[in-house]
């Protein structure tokens, strides 16, 4: 049986996905390391989620682990932090840092974001992965159904001339990764952040919007009333 072309679409974006992040594991997580800090993102991304002792988080596309530390704190000894990635040597840097610090209360697993392999959580986490996907909208809408709070940052590219340069530079050299070879790439990543947050305004009761890093970075946090 031929598979439905939206699944197929699925695994030709997967293994680009695989390929691209697999092969830049060690220099992203050099660099995600490094960035930690910069502009408060990765903090205000945290706190958005309102997670209290206890909680569980799920982040989706958790890379090398940049975020873990800061989850952890934020759901303490007791609470549970799971993160998802579909490439391997990405997931295999994340379960060194929990290896080393001896995390007991931190998952990993392998698994394609579009499909969350996760049943329910008290808030879901996802940093500059809607990128990737051509249906934003409805990857995030999945999200919303795992979840009473969503937290979703993008890069918005608009605004900043030297950072869209810089963005722009990204893309190009990574086209098929954003599956982005023809056309304006700039365009399309802002499609792409504008369909996660109007996900969230279908989805959600309240979105609250903030920007970092001179207006580049869109954070959108949505809420659903207990």
């Amino acid at each position: 049986m031929t598979p439905p072309p939206s699944r197929t679409a699925d695994r030709d974006r997967a293994g680009r996905i695989r390929e691209s992040y697999g092969r830049w594991a060690r220099i992203y997580d050099w660099f995600a390391r490094a960035t930690a800090s910069v502009g408060g993102v990765r903090s205000s991304c945290v706190d958005a989620l309102g997670l209290a002792p206890g909680d569980t988080v799920v982040e989706f596309g958790c890379g090398p682990g940049a975020n873990l530390p800061v989850l952890r704190e934020a759901v303490g000894p007791g609470g549970r932090v799971v993160g998802v990635d579909i490439t391997g040597p990405m997931l295999r840097r994340a379960r060194g840092l929990v290896a080393r610090r001896g995390w007991e209360n931190v998952s990993l697993a392998r698994g394609d974001a579009t499909w969350p392999p996760v049943a329910a959580a008290d808030g879901v986490l996802a940093t500059f992965v809607t990128s990737l996907f051509p249906d934003a909208y409805d990857v995030v809408g999945r999200w919303c159904d795992r979840a009473d709070r969503v937290v979703v940052a993008n890069f918005v590219p608009r605004g900043h001339r030297a950072a869209n340069a810089a963005l722009w530079g990204f893309a190009r050299v990574n086209a098929r990764l954003f599956d982005a070879a023809q056309g304006d790439v700039l365009a399309q990543l802002a499609a792409r952040t504008d369909a996660s947050r109007d996900a969230l305004d279908a989805r959600m009761d309240t979105v609250e919007t903030t920007r970092h890093v001179f207006g580049t970075i869109e954070i959108n946090a949505g809420l659903r009333e207990s």
